[in-house]
């Protein structure tokens, strides 16, 4: 997928058009590692792209989740807080291309979910007791799911770039230019792995 999202006139595709674009950001951020490179945090903080794709797929499948009104069985909140933190976290048992395989699953079954809803305006019921969800907002739309699946994906997409950088100097155009192809210019040249 190019940088840009196409310009689509239909607003459900639209959506799914930058939720797919920003979902691109992150998998080209993990083009040519190894599992070792995805389990790296070379930041201060504790963040890996194995363990951001890891998180994103799981934000997106627990989003689909509520949009569905299908229980994610999270079970309890001790089992939920100690989920959190691992789904950053690329296990030493998991393989990047494992987790790559199931966001992409996600991605599949959210433009699934999306393309059989009948409008965008139908209720998302917002769960209670999370304390990042709102107590005074009894329902989202499922446009609104969308609007904060591009967010929260773009905000990692972020993250995903300047991790990948601080790996191997990797850029975001260098690596979208060797997984699309793209031809060498004087200007632009395709990542290729260091010899």
């Amino acid at each position: 997928m190019p940088g840009l999202a196409p310009p689509l006139l239909n607003e459900r595709d639209l959506l799914l058009a930058y939720v797919a674009q920003q979902r691109q950001g992150v998998r080209n951020a993990a083009h040519g590692l190894t599992d070792e490179q995805a389990r790296q945090t070379p930041l201060a903080s504790s963040l890996s792209i194995g363990g951001l794709i890891k998180h994103l797929a799981d934000v997106e499948g627990g989003w689909i989740d509520m949009v569905l009104q299908r229980d994610s069985g999270s079970g309890s909140g001790e089992d939920r807080q100690s989920a959190y933190g691992d789904n950053f976290r690329l296990g030493p048992d998991e393989t990047l291309a494992e987790v790559l395989t199931r966001y992409e699953q996600i991605a599949h079954e959210t433009v699934t979910v999306i393309a059989r809803i009948p409008d965008l305006d139908q209720a998302v019921p917002v769960p209670r007791g999370v304390p990042w969800f709102p107590a005074d907002v009894e329902a989202w739309s499922v446009r609104w799911v969308l609007l904060h699946l591009v967010e929260e994906t773009a905000r990692h997409a972020g993250h995903a770039d300047i991790i990948r950088e601080s790996l191997d100097g990797a850029q975001m155009y260098g690596l979208m230019a060797a997984v699309e192809g793209w031809p060498d210019t004087d200007w632009l040249k395709a990542w290729k792995p260091a010899p």
